[in-house]
């Protein structure tokens, strides 16, 4: 590179890291020198849920001008195959004359959009919807009243705990990811909690507390009690998935869960931070990333069951879009449109289903939760298209 042209590439690198400055870091500073090193999870939760600087409490991380690109802004097909999997459910519970359509951070309301619509072709069913977004952004909310706008019954909530009783069918898209994690690094002691501290010239780093957990080793499954020194296990509490197991088992329903992540619990440091597009350090500018972590499918099934709720899955992102029909759906859509559409349709459902490079089939997976009597969900059974097609 010429010098001129590194020059302007080091100009351009300057002004992004002043745009990129972070308000959160300097709070985040004095926490740790007051309170000592900081928990891998409360760092994530300040991160993504600071009152004033938290990435999820403030702005619009979505599309081409966002951080990710999330299934339902890849394609209508997404949203509306979940809108025909809920008429699937309804139909399964015997078709109760009130249903509420839950969505757990429906990001601009595409998905519950596309949804609406498919269920338009079952009028019983439309007219018995109420619908219940779980939503604290309040940018966010604001594009979902946009977007939901002719929407005759629609609430929005800051938690699952405050949408009225009955019949419901949740979705939890790429929810789960986003709750914060615990992280424990083995170590010749035991397992000690890994921590987020500062080095000598106040950059935050990665740490482990002095003392090793108490008891923790007996609570791992069997992969991670034989993992080396040195490998990091991660887990969510627990607390999510109960309300939502314990909803559908008691009031009937199902929840549909769909993120990336493991089928089985295992160790491996999966914390990781998203930005324009691309992996960013996740220690690096707190609260102007999104923070994640892989969703351990695994857990989610053990906390459910133990509640006495029926699992469905998991599967595969891919098989379960196939199964409920997204191929039939995408020549439906191309076969009404112009060439340079019916291309883009199908680059869609390749990114929705294929497992290669840049594809979300294998990498997502997908797991429905019901009440226990509920023997069989579409896309997670033998079944295929769970309902009517969409025009």
């Amino acid at each position: 590179m010429a010098p001129k042209d590194a020059g302007t590439y080091l100009e351009v690198n300057l002004r992004q890291a002043v745009t990129e400055f972070s308000p959160l870091q300097s709070e985040i500073n004095k926490l740790i020198k007051s309170s000592g090193p900081m928990p891998v999870w409360r760092y994530m939760e300040l991160c993504l849920l600071h009152p004033e600087h938290g990435y999820y409490v403030s702005r619009d991380p979505l599309g081409r001008e966002g951080d990710f690109t999330t299934a339902p802004e890849v394609s209508q097909m997404f949203g509306e195959l979940l809108g025909l999997w809920a008429a699937s459910v309804w139909k399964a519970i015997g078709s109760p004359p009130m249903l509420r359509l839950i969505e757990l951070g429906p990001g601009r309301g595409t998905m519950m959009a596309d949804a609406l619509r498919a269920l338009r072709v079952l009028p019983p069913l439309y007219q018995a919807l109420s619908v219940h977004l779980v939503e604290i952004n309040p940018v966010l909310r604001e594009k979902q009243r946009a977007t939901l706008s002719g929407v005759r019954s629609i609430s929005w909530h800051d938690s699952i705990d405050e949408v009225p009783e009955g019949p419901a069918v949740i979705f939890a898209n790429e929810y789960f990811d986003v709750l914060p994690i615990h992280q424990a690094v083995k170590r010749e002691t035991g397992w000690h909690e890994r921590v987020v501290n500062l080095d000598a010239n106040g950059r935050l780093v990665f740490g482990a507390s002095a003392e090793p957990i108490p008891r923790f080793e007996v609570l791992l499954p069997p992969l991670v009690r034989a993992a080396p020194v040195g490998a990091v296990f991660e887990w969510r509490p627990d607390s999510e998935i109960m309300k939502i197991a314990t909803r559908v088992r008691d009031q009937d329903g199902a929840a549909l869960i769909i993120d990336y992540g493991h089928m089985r619990s295992d160790a491996g440091d999966t914390f990781q931070a998203i930005a324009r597009h691309s992996f960013a350090d996740p220690l690096k500018n707190p609260g102007q990333a999104d923070v994640t972590a892989h969703v351990d499918f695994q857990a989610l099934t053990r906390a459910a069951e133990d509640l006495g709720a029926r699992v469905h899955g998991p599967a595969t992102q891919g098989d379960f879009l196939k199964r409920l029909g997204i191929e039939t759906r995408a020549v439906t859509l191309m076969g009404k449109t112009t060439p340079e559409v019916s291309a883009d349709i199908s680059g869609a459902l390749k990114r929705l289903t294929d497992s290669g490079r840049g594809g979300m089939g294998s990498m997502f997976k997908v797991m429905a939760i019901t009440e226990p009597h509920l023997t069989s969900v579409a896309g997670l059974s033998d079944e295929q298209a769970p309902g009517p097609s969409t025009p």
